[in-house]
């Protein structure tokens, strides 16, 4: 009994996948300004075990940008199992947040700093015409955009640069590695993909802003990679709208979401 009631006393880390439409929120973490995907969560976890949980994310997003794959941890002395804890948060979640899976993790284990990876998706709706339902879930682009001149500047900002000119304003050391940045089209859907370990706030809008811009015909190849080699705090843009950005996926060393963690069934 001793020991049971000392492995209580001790808790146990949760991790959930979230999914979310951001359109209703100020951003991932607390505001004060309004709605965040992290209150909600927080909200949830409480009305499901009873206990006032603070959670912890993998990365921040801003008003307006969704996830598929964002990570949360949090702390709790419930005894629910992963599966469980799918289905009973989802049952007090509101319908644009979903937890997609639920593993118990180490003690230890921060959803920040130990990501190995993160990768970002933004959609451009390049087709003439409008489509409403697309207005929350992509950029729509009117105009036909030069998409070859896009990939391959995308392909030169891949490595080690330093993005301040990239990126907000950051009190710090601003030198990222971009392991991939890709520009695909297909169908009228014109795609943009980042893959870091970390980013700059607002890298990857204050990125694709001037891809489109040369896409656009508005600035040239060169003229954009300059701001590479003269770095100047948020020089690019304009920023892209946040309606397009999607937080996909953050990948850890040993640590696999697998379809029994979300639904307690096989594959």
């Amino acid at each position: 009994m001793d020991g049971e009631d000392g492995a209580r006393s001790a808790g146990r880390r949760i991790a959930v996948v979230l999914e979310y439409d951001g359109t209703a929120y100020s951003g991932s973490q607390y505001q004060e300004n309004g709605p965040s995907i992290q209150s909600e969560l927080e909200a949830a976890i409480q009305k499901l075990t009873t206990e006032a949980a603070r959670a912890a994310f993998a990365g921040r997003t801003d008003a307006g940008v969704h996830a598929l794959g964002q990570v949360a941890c949090f702390e709790t002395q419930s005894r629910l199992t992963p599966a469980e804890f799918v289905s009973g948060l989802n049952h007090f979640l509101p319908e644009d947040i979903a937890v997609r899976a639920a593993k118990e993790v180490a003690r230890e284990f921060d959803p920040r700093r130990q990501a190995l990876s993160r990768l970002y998706r933004y959609r451009i709706d390049n087709r003439a015409v409008r489509s409403p339902l697309e207005r929350n879930r992509s950029w729509h682009v009117a105009r036909p955009l030069d998409v070859a001149a896009m990939q391959r500047v995308a392909r030169r900002l891949e490595g080690k640069h330093d993005f301040a000119s990239f990126a907000g304003p950051f009190d710090g050391r601003t030198e990222r590695t971009l392991r991939r940045c890709e520009v695909m089209a297909r169908g009228g859907q014109v795609t943009g993909e980042m893959e870091a370990q970390a980013f700059l706030p607002h890298q990857v809008r204050r990125t694709v802003g001037p891809l489109v811009e040369l896409g656009l015909g508005r600035i040239g190849e060169e003229a954009l990679v300059a701001w590479l080699d003269e770095p100047r705090a948020s020089a690019a843009g304009p920023a892209a709208p946040s309606c397009g950005l999607y937080l996909v996926s953050v990948a850890y060393e040993g640590l696999d979401f697998e379809p029994e963690d979300g639904n307690g069934q096989s594959a």
